[in-house]
């Protein structure tokens, strides 16, 4: 019999962009648009608060409103997955409790960190999983990314998993991704229940023949992202590959040329939200890679490029 959390190892879990403004404020009803679209592009789940959301520039206030709009929008419709990141482990299992309280399904959480040179040791940020685990029943997904700053071993990463059972959740975006979501797995086996990637889905097939069962892309083209992992699941490799062949010149150039601004753009293009706006000290994309950005979009043809028209 399946398990309350068997739905959330595998699949595509994007990232909900934050649209705003063209002033900078919260654009809610194009956020709810946002929400929307990503459920027909027929993902699995979402995730928000995450930095592709624009986290880290967001008010507290701010990310309440959003917790508690967003899902009472979704209203259950796919599961959520809400990132609660923070240096400070009092106010990550704050966080934690809300976002549970809101309806979450999963958090996501990346190692205690701030800035560049202040970082947990792996006391620490084991004591941080271990007390956000403590106060809450949802899982827990540890975002390993380049950006924290923080070396997290696959030794260690397989003991947060065996000594915190909802801790078995693990976003890995490093350089060398497959050979850690590879190591990972041996290491950890039965209690690696869910080996996903991230970082725009840029090393997905590589990620996928490693043992992942999910990714966390952008919501830029997560309809098209979503029959890679379900022709590879499927053990028809051949058929992932060539769909992933199609997509990756967008992939490529919304990792590598844009940003997260890159969602907000074809959405914008597309009738989703009114501005594609990011907040300061963030840039607008420059009109050359705009261009460049939408005629890959429009020769793809993802979802979100035609939603709103």
């Amino acid at each position: 019999m399946a398990t309350s959390t068997e739905h959330l190892k595998t699949g595509v879990y994007p990232i909900a962009p934050t649209p705003f403004h063209a002033n900078g404020d919260l654009d809610l009803d194009g956020q709810k648009r946002v929400l929307d679209c990503m459920i027909d592009q027929g993902v699995d789940g979402i995730c928000l608060l995450a930095n592709y959301s624009e986290q880290f520039l967001l008010s507290d206030e701010e990310r309440n409103t959003l917790l508690t709009l967003c899902l009472g929008h979704i209203a259950g419709r796919v599961p959520v997955i809400a990132t609660t990141s923070h240096y400070s482990t009092r106010v990550a299992v704050e966080r934690a409790k809300a976002a549970e309280a809101a309806g979450a399904a999963m958090l996501m959480l990346m190692p205690p960190y701030h800035g560049a040179l202040l970082k947990a040791d792996e006391k620490g940020t084991f004591e941080h999983f271990e007390a956000i685990a403590g106060a809450v029943s949802i899982p827990i997904m540890v975002q390993d990314a380049p950006l924290s700053g923080v070396t997290l071993s696959v030794p260690f990463l397989a003991r947060l998993a065996k000594e915190l059972p909802t801790v078995a959740w693990f976003k890995i975006e490093t350089p060398m991704a497959a050979g850690k979501l590879r190591a990972l797995i041996a290491a950890g086996g039965d209690t690696i229940k869910g080996p996903f990637d991230g970082e725009e889905s840029i090393t997905l097939m590589a990620d996928l023949d490693a043992g992942a069962t999910g990714t966390m892309p952008s919501a830029l083209l997560p309809d098209l992202i979503k029959p890679v992992v379900t022709f590879h699941l499927a053990g028809k490799a051949d058929e992932a590959a060539a769909q992933y062949a199609k997509i990756l010149p967008l992939i490529n150039f919304e990792n590598r040329q844009c940003g997260l601004r890159a969602t907000k753009t074809v959405m914008m293009a597309g009738g989703v939200i009114k501005s594609d706006a990011v907040r300061h000290p963030f840039e607008p994309l420059h009109p050359a890679t705009r261009d460049g950005l939408l005629q890959l979009a429009r020769r793809t043809g993802p979802l979100a490029m035609r939603w709103g028209k």
